[in-house]
Parts: structure tokens; C-alpha cells; sequence
């Protein structure tokens, strides 16, 4: 618990002293990432950089927002994965209501210039381009990890 009590806000982390990000899912980023800026700049930062930039599951949703110090989204021009339609409908109907306000696949396929990936809804699927990794959900965190293992020569 105390490494929770004394995590550092996230404008007092300095990215030159890691090498990349790694950007957990869950339901809540859908609510509390969506539009912290904050985090998007930090993100961008990162991919900037160069270095390894890398989200899953829920978690992808910031890419809807995260734009480059160009004004361009991080996206732009890049092939990538998130929680699909087909795993929200999936989540929506197991509780009886609908879970999250919007769904990623949906906002992703309204973005011009991105590739917008999914496969077999549960399963794991990973996707790398450039230094940006991506996975689908959760059954994703793995195959994501060894993406950002593999490009960093690990």
C-alpha cells in the first residue's frame, strides 16, 4: 500500500528516466482517462521520445485523444487494437445494462488515417507499430508485454 500512498501525480514523473510506458485497461479509464490531458501529454511525451509506448485493454481509449506537440493524433498513419465491440456487447449483456458511455472500436472507426484493429472477441491479440504496442483487453496484457520485451531487446 505504500507504494499507492506515495505514488508521484503524474506531472512530477520524468520520462527521461524510463524507457517507455505501459498504460493498463480496466472499466475505469473509459471515465477517468478519457479526458485527462495530463495523461495524454504524458503519452505523447513518451512517443515523442521515441520510446516505448504502450496501452491495453480499456486503457487504448486516450488514443482517441492523445494528440502529438503537431497537433496530429498519436494514431495518425498507425495500426492498432483496443476492447472491441463484439467484448462490450459481450460485458453489457453478462451485467443486463449497458457498461461504458461509448464504445473505442466505434469512436476509432470515425478517425481518419488509423487503422483500427480487433479479432476474436476474449482472445489475446496484440498489435506493434513502431514503438507504439497495443493490446485488445485483457487476455491481451501478455502478448503486449512480450511486444514491448521484443522491441526493447530485453
Amino acid at each position: 500500500m505504500s507504494l499507492v500512498k506515495d505514488t508521484k501525480p503524474i506531472d512530477e514523473v520524468d520520462p527521461e528516466l524510463y524507457d517507455g510506458i505501459f498504460v493498463l485497461g480496466g472499466q475505469s479509464p473509459m471515465v477517468t482517462m478519457i479526458g485527462d490531458k495530463k495523461l495524454h501529454r504524458f503519452v505523447a511525451e513518451f512517443y515523442e521520445m521515441g520510446k516505448m509506448t504502450a496501452l491495453v485493454c480499456h486503457g487504448t481509449c486516450i488514443l482517441l485523444k492523445t494528440k502529438l506537440s503537431d497537433g496530429s493524433y498519436l494514431v495518425d498513419g498507425k495500426t492498432w487494437t483496443g476492447f472491441a465491440n463484439a467484448e462490450e456487447q459481450y460485458a453489457d449483456e453478462f451485467v443486463g445494462q449497458k457498461i461504458q458511455p461509448f464504445r473505442i472500436e466505434d469512436e476509432a472507426e470515425k478517425m481518419e488515417g488509423t487503422n483500427f484493429i480487433v479479432q476474436g472477441a476474449l482472445r489475446p491479440h496484440a498489435v506493434r507499430d513502431g514503438t507504439l504496442v497495443t493490446g485488445q483487453q485483457q487476455y491481451s496484457g501478455t502478448a503486449a508485454a512480450r511486444l514491448v520485451i521484443e522491441a526493447l531487446g530485453v
